[in-house]
C-alpha cells in the first residue's frame, strides 16, 4: 500500500515537474552536461546521496506470493577533481543498509528498530574510488574503479541478511551521447563487480557480476528530463555453486533545483530472472556539484 502511494507520488512529480521550472532556462545544467561519463575539474566537488528501496513478495524460488522482504540501501559518494584537464577524480563511497523480512511493512526499513529475527541495519561497506578518462580525445567515456571493504561480520543473523561480508572490486564504464538539438541523450553503463574474500560462507564470493544498463533521456528543457531504462545483471560463479540473473525495466526523472543541486527519481520493476526476487525499486537521489 505504501509503495503504491510512493509510486503515485513519483508519477505526479513527472507530470508536474515541467510546470515548476523557473522563467529562465538553465543553460547547460548539470543533469544535461555533467552525466556520470563526465569528470569534474580541479578543485571542484561532486557529492551524491542515492537511496534505493527494493521490496518483493514474489521470487523465482516459488509460485505465488511470499512474505514480504524489503532492502534499503543508502549510498553517499564524494569525488573531487585532481587536474584541470578533467581526467582524474578521487573519491570515497560509504554504504548504509536497512533490511526487514517476515512480511513486515516495506517502510519499516526506516524504523531501524533491529527487531530480532525481522530487521537489521548499519553501515556495511566503505570504498576508496578513482574515476578517470582513459582516452584524451574521448571525453564522454570514463571508468570508475572502487574497492569495497566490508564492515559487517555476519551476512545473516537470525535469518536476516544484511550485506555480503567479502571484498568487492567494482569497475563501472560510462558512455553518453547527446543527439543534435540537445533534447535527446543516450547513456550506457557496464558495471563489473568481482567478489572475493576469506569468508567461504559468503553467497557471492568467488563470483563476477556483470550489469549492463541503457538509459534514454528526453529533455523538454535544460533543467528537466524524463528517462526510460533497462538493466540486466548476471552473476557468474567462479569457484562457488551459486549463479543468478535478472532483468529490470523502469523510468524516472531528474530536475535541476538550483545551479548546484539536482533531484533524481527512479522506479524499476524486475520482469524476469533466475535465483532472484521479482520485486520493484523506488529510488531517490540528490546530487550537488560545486
Amino acid at each position: 500500500m505504501h509503495c503504491n502511494r510512493l509510486f503515485r507520488l513519483t508519477v505526479l512529480f513527472l507530470i508536474l515537474a515541467p510546470a515548476l521550472q523557473a522563467q529562465e532556462e538553465v543553460e547547460g545544467s548539470v543533469i544535461q552536461t555533467l552525466t556520470p561519463s563526465k569528470l569534474i575539474g580541479k578543485g571542484q566537488w561532486d557529492l551524491k546521496w542515492f537511496n534505493n528501496l527494493y521490496t518483493q513478495n514474489k521470487s523465482t524460488f516459488s509460485e505465488g506470493t511470499e512474505p514480504r522482504e524489503t532492502f534499503f540501501t543508502s549510498t553517499l559518494e564524494g569525488f573531487t577533481g585532481m587536474d584541470t584537464k578533467r581526467r582524474w577524480n578521487l573519491g570515497l563511497i560509504l554504504e548504509f543498509r536497512s533490511n526487514v523480512v517476515a512480511n513486515r511493512n516495506a517502510l519499516d526499513v526506516f524504523a531501524f528498530d533491529g527487531e530480532r529475527g525481522t530487521a537489521r541495519s548499519g553501515f556495511t561497506s566503505i570504498a576508496p574510488a578513482v574515476k578517470f578518462v582513459p582516452f584524451n580525445n574521448v571525453g564522454n567515456f570514463s571508468i570508475q574503479s572502487a574497492f569495497f571493504f566490508p564492515l559487517v561480520d555476519n551476512e545473516t543473523e537470525e535469518g536476516v541478511f544484511l550485506d555480503q561480508n567479502g571484498y568487492l572490486w567494482q569497475n563501472r564504464l560510462f558512455y553518453d551521447h547527446t543527439f543534435p538539438g540537445n533534447h535527446f541523450q543516450l547513456f550506457t553503463e557496464l558495471n563489473t563487480e568481482l567478489n572475493f574474500g576469506p569468508q567461504a560462507n559468503s553467497f557471492a564470493n568467488d563470483s563476477l557480476r556483470l550489469t549492463p544498463g541503457l538509459f534514454f533521456s528526453y529533455f523538454p528543457s535544460a533543467s528537466f528530463t524524463v528517462l526510460a531504462l533497462v538493466q540486466h545483471s548476471q552473476l557468474i560463479n567462479i569457484n562457488n555453486n551459486f549463479s543468478q540473473d535478472f532483468t529490470a525495466v523502469g523510468g524516472g526523472a531528474k530536475y535541476q533545483l538550483t545551479k548546484e543541486l539536482n533531484l533524481e527519481l527512479l522506479y524499476t520493476q524486475f520482469v524476469r530472472g533466475t535465483n532472484t526476487g521479482l520485486g520493484k525499486t523506488f529510488n531517490l537521489g540528490l546530487r550537488a556539484v560545486f
